[in-house]
């Protein structure tokens, strides 16, 4: 897979996509992970990016020439499956959707910044618009890197156990039943007797109880679907 992220801020990415997992997937060449400054793309003389928005209104707007160019230089050279803008309007990222895009080939995600990008690029150029919650964030930097975690996470060889991502919260929209390590016991805290016992079948039983059982309690509109 490959991913290219537009960004006007591309070192926000050095800690997300140097450290565990998606550091590992690169290594292993399983994912191409490419990030681009928009600015590089601008014309003006002062590399500008943003500018005040028609109308009236608080706040700036980025330009739809530098994104533009930036989008058809990528495009040029690359076929992508979608073209991704991170909005707080857009739909909502879920297991589902990380599931889905971990298929695709190659992924092409925008960044906005201050009051957002000029509307145009979201017309003419956008295929799907992903929000990561309902709160706004300065910019979509930090949304981009919990989408491209929560993707690359899936694919194919990227994990050691492959059958861990299986059982994550919300594959089955459910949450995920609780879990413990050694020590055994650990201040007179103990481990459930049935996670000891060696017999797979009520370990499975008894943890499908827990999902159910801590969804209900947190998450019950999941119970729903």
């Amino acid at each position: 897979m490959q991913i290219d992220i537009l960004t006007l801020f591309p070192e926000m990415f050095d800690g997300p996509l140097s450290l565990s997992i998606l550091r590992r997937a690169q290594e292993k060449e399983l994912v191409k992970i490419r990030l681009h400054n928009i600015r590089d793309y601008s014309t003006s003389k002062h590399k500008n990016v943003d500018d005040y928005p028609f109308g009236g209104k608080a706040g700036m707007v980025m330009m739809i020439e530098p994104i533009a160019n930036c989008i058809e230089s990528l495009q040029s050279k690359t076929s992508y499956d979608e073209v991704i803008y991170m909005s707080p309007d857009g739909e909502l990222l879920t297991q589902g959707l990380a599931n889905q895009l971990s298929l695709m080939h190659n992924l092409l995600i925008i960044c906005g910044h201050y009051k957002g990008i000029d509307e145009r690029i979201r017309e003419h150029f956008i295929t799907m618009e992903i929000s990561i919650g309902d709160y706004v964030l300065s910019g979509g930097e930090l949304a981009a890197a919990a989408l491209t975690d929560a993707t690359v996470r899936l694919i194919p060889g990227v994990l050691n156990d492959e059958t861990s991502a299986l059982s994550d919260s919300f594959q089955d929209n459910l949450l995920s039943p609780p879990v413990y390590t050694r020590p055994a016991e650990f201040r007179g805290w103990k481990v459930p007797d049935i996670l000891l016992s060696g017999n797979d079948k009520e370990i499975a039983k008894w943890r499908y109880e827990k999902s159910l059982e801590r969804t209900s309690q947190r998450r019950p509109g999941l119970l729903g679907k």
